[in-house]
């Protein structure tokens, strides 16, 4: 595994500061609303941890928002870990960021517009844009992560629902209704774990994991675990297909993502979308990638986790019913390679976060839980390039999946 790596004297300086990234933010939320609503007074309740972009609860005149900013396009951890150079050289880019029509954010906020035009799926509604900063309604209701914990055997059933409300992205032809320009590569798998694991960088980007969280003997069972899984997952990478396709994902489907705000019977309704030219199975491969993480993070117990996973198998196996046994084999193979390739992605950025940035609490959960998690990827893709039947491999997967979260 290789990183690249350029000579740049900036990196040699101290990288941001969370507090100074923060304050910075914060006071971009407030000039924004003040473009948009002049005269309304405007108070930040609450920080939303991420380890992507800076996200807050807000109160703006009569109503509650939410409202999302983003440095540079990029994720947090990478910015306040240096990648991008010291905190003066961070803002004279983003002053430039700010000046293109086709920022991260304002792809987003051209995202939820059109599909909202489209009529499905239903998406959290987008109130305003301004300077780099998108602001959108609340979208109160229990998530799906939550609902897949309190009802484990309507999984089949929840998924099915949440499915439905995607189909109108998953029809062929469905890349017609999305200019190119408003595409969000940023969220794809495959996409996300090259840029972190490409080059020389690579190696050095995981070789520093850990290094503000975990113990000594337990970041080294981390790094020896990382190492092997992305090598084995770099070579399964190069039997992927085209994720080119006719097409849409939702492309950011995560348990958290979807809320019911009229109950588990009711239509779900999606956030945060990062729409990809790419087939249904990004969205399948990412959304049991996050609530096997959900599960490890949570341990509710092998009686739930199992009810859940079984729930997992159900659905999956709907999805190939109609599938020639080639067919079906290749599906489920490329599927089990996304699957633990976003879990590397977002297990590295949770471990590679300086100390003094709130995590989400699945992910402050899931930094002492690194060893089994890691340990089920290598295991996943261990059977996937020995070239076990598939069957078999997934059958593995779901009980090293088991084994992880209970």
């Amino acid at each position: 595994m290789t990183i690249n790596t350029v000579a740049c004297p900036s990196l040699r300086l101290a990288p941001p500061r969370v507090a100074d990234v923060f304050v910075h933010e914060a006071a971009r939320i407030h000039r924004a609303a003040a473009e948009i609503w002049p005269g309304e007074p405007v108070c930040l309740q609450r920080h939303i941890p991420s380890v992507t972009g800076y996200v807050h609860r807000a109160r703006v005149g009569e109503r509650t928002l939410y409202a999302k900013t983003s440095l540079l396009g990029v994720s947090l951890v990478s910015l306040l870990r240096g990648v991008y150079g010291p905190w003066h050289e961070v803002q004279r880019a983003q002053r430039a960021y700010e000046e293109q029509p086709n920022g991260l954010l304002q792809r987003e906020a051209a995202q939820l517009r059109l599909l909202t035009e489209l009529g499905g799926p239903r998406v959290c509604p987008l109130v305003g844009l301004s300077s780099g900063v998108i602001f959108t309604e609340p979208a109160p209701g229990l998530t799906l992560g939550e609902l897949l914990l309190e009802r484990p055997g309507d999984t089949r059933v929840l998924l099915d629902r949440t499915f439905a409300e995607l189909r109108p992205l998953h029809r062929p032809g469905a890349v017609r209704r999305l200019p190119t320009a408003s595409v969000i590569e940023e969220r794809s798998i495959p996409g996300t774990f090259l840029r972190k694991f490409n080059g020389l960088s690579g190696t050095l980007y995981a070789d520093r994991l850990d290094s503000e969280r975990c113990e000594a003997e337990q970041r080294q069972e981390v790094l020896r675990l990382v190492h092997r899984s992305v090598s084995r997952l770099r070579r399964l990478r190069m039997r992927l297909p085209s994720a080119d396709g006719t097409s849409l994902a939702y492309g950011d489907l995560k348990p958290d993502h979807v809320v019911f705000p009229y109950g588990a019977d009711g239509r779900p309704m999606f956030l945060d979308p990062g729409l990809l030219r790419a087939s249904r199975m990004v969205d399948i491969a990412k959304l049991i990638s996050r609530t096997v993480l959900t599960l490890a993070a949570r341990r509710p117990g092998a009686p739930t986790a199992h009810q859940v996973l079984y729930g997992l198998d159900d659905f999956v196996k709907s999805q190939v019913s109609m599938l020639s046994g080639r067919d079906r084999r290749l599906w489920l193979q490329n599927l089990m390679t996304l699957w633990p390739m976003d879990t590397v992605n977002i297990m590295t950025t949770y471990l590679s976060a300086p100390s003094a940035l709130p995590l989400p609490r699945v992910g402050a959960a899931l930094i002492g839980r690194a060893v089994p998690v890691f340990s089920m990827v290598e295991s996943i893709s261990a059977d996937l390039e020995s070239g076990t039947a598939v069957c078999g491999t997934w059958e593995g997967a779901l009980d090293a999946a088991l084994a992880v979260a209970s």
